[in-house]
């Protein structure tokens, strides 16, 4: 019997490169897209579409047709527009929407459900998060990925689906929208225009989507239960990843720090640990 997997949010930032990564490993793919004509791999023969209006509308017996004759489930799909999404109410919409997935995953006999959360979903005053690092979200973004997490975490095990929960970090790369730091950045100098930032002495976690996306995939067709960091490991600061975009044009002389005040609620500092389990 074929492994099928059954991708959401295949034309998302990150949906795209699961969906690149589980076509180059030849795997065999079920989509579901709100717009059939997104089809960034042409006519591969392994990928099936099926098309909605709104995933997280969708009712219980559609969904469960749509997890027929699937053996895993990538949930990729959320409400993420910048600027909107971090307190959004389409947050609430997204937690409902995803649990009814889950449990409609678990009603045809799907084996393993792998969701995506965020490294919000942690106390941030611990600055270097493991995945035993406790939970304080304080948006509404990361409190309705948190409430997934927790609550699929003691459901699928119960119902014999295995579970694991990809907590994202600071995603950049392909497809990234234009309104974040690096399109921002790389927009400037490109128009030889200045790039206005704040101080830079930020430092984070960024990993690029690419490599996000193949992780992903490897937790999905693996057997790691619970959550997993999605990070590099390694402390960089805004000011170094600045720096390290504008040597590609040689124009450092276009950053211009300290043009934009710091968000004092913003953490100083905030790095992953990647590669461990989390304890049970």
């Amino acid at each position: 019997m074929k492994k099928v997997i059954l991708l959401t949010g295949a034309s998302g930032f990150v949906g795209t490169q699961i969906l690149r990564e589980l076509c180059e490993k030849g795997l065999d793919v079920r989509v579901i897209v709100r717009d059939r004509s997104i089809n960034i791999f042409g006519s591969d023969h392994r990928i099936e579409y099926v098309t909605t209006n709104d995933l997280f509308e969708e009712n219980a017996f559609w969904l469960r047709e749509a997890c027929k004759g699937i053996h895993t489930v990538i949930h990729a799909a959320w409400y993420i527009e910048p600027g909107e999404y971090l307190q959004s109410i389409k947050n609430i919409n997204c937690l409902e929407g995803t649990l009814k997935l889950a449990k409609a995953a678990a009603d045809v006999g799907v084996k393993r459900f792998v969701g995506l959360g965020t490294c919000f979903e942690y106390d941030l005053n611990f600055s270097v998060l493991s995945v035993n690092t406790p939970l304080k979200p304080i948006s509404l973004y990361a409190g309705a990925k948190a409430a997934v997490y927790i609550s699929l975490n003691q459901l699928l095990p119960n119902l014999g689906v295995d579970f694991a929960w990809c907590r994202l970090f600071y995603l950049y790369g392909e497809g990234e929208d234009e309104r974040r730091l690096v399109p921002y950045i790389r927009n400037r100098l490109e128009k030889g225009q200045f790039a206005e930032l704040t101080s830079g002495d930020q430092i984070r976690d960024f990993i690029d989507v690419k490599e996000a996306g193949k992780k992903i995939v490897d937790i999905a067709i693996g057997t790691k239960k619970g959550a997993v960091n999605i990070c590099s490991g390694i402390p960089v600061s805004v000011r170094q990843m600045a720096e390290n975009i504008a040597e590609e044009y040689g124009r450092l002389d276009l950053l211009k720090f300290n043009m934009r005040k710091d968000n004092f609620t913003d953490p100083a500092y905030l790095v992953g640990v990647k590669g461990e389990e989390e304890s049970q």
